[in-house]
């Protein structure tokens, strides 16, 4: 069995726009997703270059909650932090929590018994031959949300499962595992390796293949005990990227000029619309992460081949693309076509060559059942939260089930838990680049709330920033992996002034209107008044200050602490962790010892989780998982419009970080392709 021991813990960039932001620059309402052939103009216009206003009241504070002295510093009363006992910053004491390791253990003669008695009387589905070897393939993207059995789209915690299901299933023997291109950000990758390396303690082999591979497909691989490729294999190992893109000149050109207030040097979001150059607050940014994500595959890399840094890295340089000068500097173990790695797994387990090799894939043995292998049925519950996705309030007619955290859906998980008594911790596992502020705001009240009764730690996969960041602060401690994305604690917000552009189409807008800042951000033909500039100015600093300080009491930290900080900047999970932000570097294992802690239960003792996020099948995944390829674009681009539908409310969203979809296709790319499609019909 799996057991947590409270041990030290040893401790191609795909980011196309690292821009954190609290709202999105651009609307599309439901009038435009209906694809009118002849939309107003002014319409058009006023619903694409839309710039969302920010919401004061979504940051606001209770006074009873919060009470900051003269010197700035923020009572905080029983939440948990890192901090010193002035308010400052501490150091990072990574022992300070259990590790989560999972060390394996056989099963002693009457756990064995008990496993081949459950076998006998297991579903159907859950046949498999002895001596199978489990096949996997990992590619594309992939989702932190369990999946329906008829969903054709991978899951991390179905992966993970699977890994740890057959380090003790008896009757496999071991994993091939097939790596192709991914689209998932860096915190999932680092879980499926972390799950590789514990699998290889049972015993058991992992051959990984890899017919086209960057630097994340090796990432994984070379945690393999042997890594194929064949002859013709696309080797892409040439060092990483980050890039930022910049719309001020495209906007000049139509005759748009954003009027941005940004709080917070690094919120970078209005520089994408004001700006033609990157700023060096960004690119101070960008570099950091770059560095850090570079810094930490070269490590692992050297550690896992048993070579010094400096090689990699020259190897690296040297632009090598022949998969011989990988075998010759052991880079992979040999080359050799699917068919041969066959051939030499049936010669391994001492097969004839005219059988065919015993296989289970991921999708059937993802129906094999905890239970059935002994590893679930203890006593104490740790309830398992997922929320992945953008953030609202409330679910779009656009919906497509398990695409984003729809906030009533979560509040009412939250509520049910707090008041159950079967649970005896809570972990909330967030991969979220954020949303509506408002929704993250009423979730973090909530988690609030659901901590004053039992443990809740969040842990954070690839992103959970901005928003996805707020969920998290409410939490007794917060886990990240090493290269999660989070912070951006900041606020923009602004209007364009549409003036030129209607001059240039003839187009005119009259307004007539009661009250003095009546027009504030209704009328898009005109510059703000010096009175209204001032009075927007005051009120984005209000917001970012009250989102500021929140975070200072969420985390014992004073404001001037929280404030060095924050200013909108985007972290890693391991530069976080050194300036107070986050409590521990680990994945969901680790944030499972942690609650086991914080509730007493002992660190050696079996807990069960419980999955609260389990999917209910849509008619298009069930028709997708019959071999409907029509049905799964379809999901997609839903998906998309639903978010393109919620940018209309108030946001705080950290965007564009390695989130593609349609095929590698970024929002901004859709955003591009509109703005030449307007461009065009001038």
């Amino acid at each position: 069995m799996s057991v947590l021991l409270s041990t030290p813990r040893s401790s191609m960039i795909h980011i196309y726009t690292c821009s954190s932001i609290i709202s999105r620059p651009f609307s599309i309402q439901d009038r435009i997703s209906r694809f009118s052939p002849t939309p107003e103009p002014q319409f058009l216009l006023k619903n694409v270059l839309k710039f969302r206003r920010f919401s004061t009241r979504a940051f606001d504070v209770d006074n009873n909650e919060v009470v900051a002295d003269k010197d700035g510093k923020i009572e905080v009363g029983t939440q948990l932090g890192d901090s010193n006992d002035d308010g400052s910053i501490g150091v990072y004491n990574d022992e300070k929590y259990p590790s989560g390791e999972f060390v394996f253990r056989k099963y002693d003669l009457w756990e064995s018994f008990t496993v081949k008695l459950k076998m006998l009387f297991a579903f159907p589905w859950e046949r498999v031959k002895k001596g199978s070897v489990l096949t996997m393939r990992i590619r594309g993207e992939i989702s932190d949300q369990l999946k329906s059995r008829f969903s054709s789209r991978l899951s991390l915690p179905q992966i993970c499962e699977n890994f740890i299901k057959a380090a003790y299933d008896p009757r496999i023997v071991g994993i091939y595992l097939h790596i192709e291109p991914l689209s998932c950000g860096w915190g999932k990758v680092e879980e499926i390796r972390r799950h590789i390396l514990n699998f290889k303690k049972s015993g058991k082999f992992i051959v990984g293949y890899v017919p086209a591979c960057g630097e994340k497909e090796y990432y994984i691989g070379s945690a393999c005990e042997e890594l194929y490729a064949p002859p013709s294999a696309y080797f892409q190992l040439y060092g990483l990227t980050v890039s930022a893109s910049f719309l001020g000149g495209v906007l000049e050109k139509v005759g748009v000029e954003p009027q941005i207030q940004r709080i917070g040097k690094y919120k970078s979001a209005g520089d994408q619309l004001a700006r033609k150059t990157i700023s060096d607050e960004n690119r101070e940014m960008l570099t950091a992460l770059l560095d850090n994500i570079y810094e930490n595959w070269l490590d692992k890399i050297s550690l896992a081949k048993g070579k010094k840094k400096e090689d990699i890295e020259k190897f690296v340089n040297e632009g090598v693309y022949e998969v011989g000068r990988l075998k010759e500097n052991c880079w992979i173990t040999d080359i050799k076509y699917d068919d041969e790695i066959i051939s030499l797994l049936k010669e391994r387990l001492g097969l004839p060559s005219i059988k065919t090799l015993p296989t289970v894939d991921y999708r059937k043995y993802s129906r094999v059942r905890n239970w059935t292998l002994g590893l679930t049925g203890y006593k104490d519950k740790i309830a398992i939260i997922r929320a992945s996705g953008s953030i609202s309030r409330t679910p779009s007619p656009l919906n497509v089930s398990g695409s984003g955290i729809i906030a009533e859906k979560f509040i009412e998980k939250i509520r049910s838990v707090r008041d159950s008594k079967v649970y005896k911790a809570v972990v909330i596992r967030i991969d979220s680049p954020g949303g509506d502020a408002l929704a993250s705001d009423l979730m973090w009240r909530e988690i609030k709330l659901l901590a004053a009764s039992k443990p809740v730690i969040a842990s954070m996969a690839d992103v959970a920033a901005s928003g996805g960041y707020y969920m998290a602060m409410a939490a007794q401690a917060i886990v990240a992996e090493n290269l999660t994305l989070t912070g951006s604690i900041g606020v923009v917000t602004g209007k364009f002034n549409l003036e030129t552009l209607y001059e240039k189409i003839g187009f005119n807008k009259e307004i007539i209107s009661r009250g003095r800042y009546a027009e504030l951000t209704a009328a898009e033909q005109r510059p703000f008044r010096a009175d209204e500039e001032e009075l927007f100015a005051k009120s984005a600093q209000n917001a970012y200050k009250q989102f500021r300080d929140k975070a200072a009491f969420s985390r014992s930290m004073t404001v001037d602490s929280m404030e060095e900080v924050a200013q909108g900047r985007v972290w890693t999970g391991s530069d976080a962790a050194s300036r107070g932000l986050v409590d521990a570097i680990g994945g969901l294992s680790r944030a499972v010892a942690i609650a086991k802690q914080k509730a007493n239960i002992p660190l050696d003792e079996q807990v069960t989780l419980v999955e609260l996020s389990r999917p209910s099948s849509s008619l298009p995944e069930v028709l997708s998982g019959l071999g409907n390829s029509i049905v799964e674009a379809d999901t997609a681009i839903k998906e998309l419009l639903q978010d393109m539908a919620s940018w209309s409310e108030i946001q705080a969203r950290m965007d564009g970080i390695m989130f593609e979809k349609l095929e590698g296709a970024s929002y901004a790319n859709v955003v591009l392709k509109l703005i030449k499609d307007i461009l065009r019909s001038f």
